[in-house]
């Protein structure tokens, strides 16, 4: 349950009986979360520099291919309810695409999308059973950065902390053991994922 109570967000618990849905496909694709500015994007493209395969942030990647059409960036977040149903489908749809069989660091999984739900007034439990296309290997969470507004996120602190509560319990109600990242020098930030894929045998 989580420990912080927002009142203008909804606080809506995943149904346990939705929560029985059996996973269609099992991964070999590890996902970074974590709040708004916590630095996801910054270590998949380390991690990607390395030469592991990476998929970036769908919902970033839909809202700047939306800006490209020439649409401002206001334009495209002014109908919250249409633009987070249009990135979860966007968010399915990509990850539809990729190998389940290779080894992949997502920035965000389809989950993620189950707070963002919430912040705007939608039910997750309707998002929900998009969560069970495929199961990923492991959930890493990286621990809160100071927030940084960077042109295209809308969310303020307040919305980076619940997001923060709310993805870490949704993948644990979804059955994974998300591992929590520290807040340290990026290139040890990659160093400490990779140990604990390698103890693992996952790498």
């Amino acid at each position: 349950m989580p420990d912080r109570y927002l009142p203008h967000f909804l606080t809506t618990e995943l149904d346990p009986a939705l929560l029985s849905t059996p996973f269609k496909v099992k991964t070999n694709w590890h996902v970074i979360t974590g709040a708004p500015s916590s630095g996801k994007t910054t270590l998949i493209n380390r991690i990607n520099n390395m030469g592991y395969k990476t998929s970036p942030e769908r919902a970033r990647q839909y809202i700047e291919r939306e800006m490209a059409k020439g649409y401002t960036v206001d334009e495209v977040q002014a109908d919250k309810v249409a633009l987070e149903q249009a990135i979860m489908s966007f968010t399915l749809n990509s990850e539809l695409q990729l190998a389940a069989s290779d080894v992949i660091f997502l920035d965000r999984g389809v989950p993620d999308c189950l707070g963002y739900c919430r912040i705007i007034g939608l039910n997750p439990n309707d998002s929900l059973p998009d969560c069970f296309h495929h199961r990923y290997a492991s959930v890493f969470i990286l621990d809160r950065l100071p927030f940084d507004h960077d042109g295209v996120r809308y969310e303020d602190d307040t919305i980076a902390a619940f997001l923060h509560t709310w993805t870490l319990n949704d993948y644990q109600a979804l059955g994974y053991n998300p591992i929590s990242v520290p807040i340290l020098p990026v290139e040890e930030r990659v160093e400490f994922i990779l140990n604990k894929l390698t103890e693992q045998k996952l790498i």
